[in-house]
């Protein structure tokens, strides 16, 4: 299947410019044809295309289908990396493999104090298109981890760092079907201080193994994990 996806779109719509430059000139749809598009919020319209045009097309709602949401809210709040390939990467993985919020992390080791969260939402939707998700994640402002602590109260909070004291594995740590913020570090790792901050607000310190991982590679394992757990969970 072929999915189209217009935050916002809705019957009586046309669908976007940029969605309909695609249909039309990418996968070559014309009058007739039958398509599905995904409004990011939970709905996917099967259409037929009344109207081919890469300015706008318009679209005749045959069916709506309401996908069934995710069990839990995940939030992963990750700081950019210096080399933002690196980052966008991430983005674009853990779209597929399930997220529900993306924070870029501003942190005392930061590299990167600026981030274009327009190419960011751009990767997002190629990614769901790619997924097919009807749900799109949204993704943040460049905020300061001392904001994140103190804004998010999920009832799963998890700091993982490269700090030599024994910690759990998440894996072992987190439970399925629940609300989940995790906060990942720069290339620098977090401070002892911002440490010692999640961890007097409540977050839980944990490991994914002994290897040291790249920041990116990180974030993304840890958003595997969750998943694993909920999907391990569907399955008994």
């Amino acid at each position: 299947m072929e999915l189209l996806v217009d935050p916002g779109f809705a019957p009586g719509r046309k669908l976007s410019e940029e969605e309909s430059a695609h249909c039309v000139k990418v996968l070559r749809h014309r009058e007739g044809d039958v398509v599905n598009v995904a409004d990011g919020n939970g709905h996917r319209y099967e259409c037929r295309i009344a109207v081919a045009s890469p300015r706008g097309c318009s679209l005749e709602v045959l069916n709506t289908i309401t996908a069934t949401p995710p069990r839990c809210h995940l939030r992963m709040a990750v700081a950019p990396t210096k080399n933002i390939d690196r980052f966008e990467w991430f983005v674009e993985k853990a779209v597929e493999i399930g997220v529900s919020r993306i924070t870029p992390l501003l942190c005392d080791h930061s590299e990167r104090d600026r981030v274009r969260t327009d190419r960011l939402q751009k990767i997002i939707v190629a990614a769901a298109k790619q997924s097919l998700k009807c749900f799109l994640p949204t993704v943040d402002e460049l905020t300061s981890l001392a904001d994140v602590i103190s804004g998010d109260h999920s009832p799963q909070r998890y700091i993982l760092h490269c700090g030599e004291a024994p910690k759990p594995h998440l894996f072992a740590q987190a439970r399925p079907a629940v609300d989940t913020l995790i906060l990942i570090g720069p290339e620098g790792d977090f401070s002892a201080k911002e440490i010692q901050a999640a961890a007097a607000a409540g977050f839980q310190e944990c490991t994914l193994g002994p290897e040291r991982l790249r920041t990116e590679t990180a974030a993304l394992v840890a958003t595997n994990v969750i998943a694993l757990r909920n999907q391990l969970n569907d399955i008994r």
